[in-house]
């Protein structure tokens, strides 16, 4: 089953995960994230098509909220793809003989993994607002949909920022030093940071809703 052939486009839900078991590494973790990201989009724009509001104001927030889902939705599933090209680069990579040629290729594909999760990171974080107002705002009947895609999301930039932080370390693995990864990669460098900020907050709102979704009074 694992094959170049698989993805989240053309791949059942049972093709994808079996070829995430396996032991070729695409997809991998990174990829992983993207498809918790989808899920996340997914349920945030559920939501949204079930949230009808009186209010003007709110029912175009209410519109625009669900256009952005869906493009996230969409977005988040190439980003897996494109991670598990970027997985499929880093294990040529380790498997050249050593050498100049392995550690540039390794810098390499670890500067594009890194940037690679980054950027799905920061299209989780984004959604973060969203997600709050759904939490607030939203279908009160569907709050505990917006609590499993507050999990998905945290999961998405959990694993963003892990991936992140692990591919950096690899470029210094091969002989460059953290100042100069930093140097020539401040952006993403400093998305680890943002990630570690973005999870807190995703743990806030979810602990702010918790009595609604989960409350303890079952009588």
């Amino acid at each position: 089953m694992d094959s170049p052939d698989i993805s989240t486009q053309t791949s059942t839900v049972d093709a994808w995960t079996h070829a995430l078991a396996g032991r070729n590494g695409s997809p991998g973790g990174g990829a992983g994230a993207g498809v918790m990201l989808a899920i996340a989009a997914s349920l945030m724009s559920m939501v949204a098509g079930y949230s009808e509001h009186d209010d003007r104001d709110d029912d175009a927030v209410v519109v625009d909220l669900h256009a952005r889902a869906r493009s996230l939705r969409e977005t988040a599933l190439r980003l897996a793809d494109e991670d598990s090209t970027a997985s499929a680069a880093f294990g040529a990579a380790y498997r050249l003989e050593k050498g100049p040629a392995r550690d540039a290729a390794i810098r390499q594909a670890s500067i594009d993994a890194a940037r690679a999760s980054s950027v799905l990171g920061r299209h989780a974080t984004d959604a973060i607002d969203d997600l709050e107002w759904l939490a607030l705002h939203g279908n009160p009947a569907l709050i505990a949909d917006v609590v499993v895609a507050l999990g998905a999301l945290r999961a998405a930039v959990t694993g963003a920022r892990t991936n992140v932080s692990f591919d950096l370390a690899a470029v210094s693995r091969v002989g460059e030093p953290p100042t100069q990864v930093h140097a020539e990669n401040p952006t993403v460098w400093d998305s680890v940071r943002e990630f570690d900020e973005a999870r807190d907050r995703i743990d806030e709102i979810m602990a702010a809703v918790d009595d609604r979704a989960a409350p303890t009074d079952h009588g």
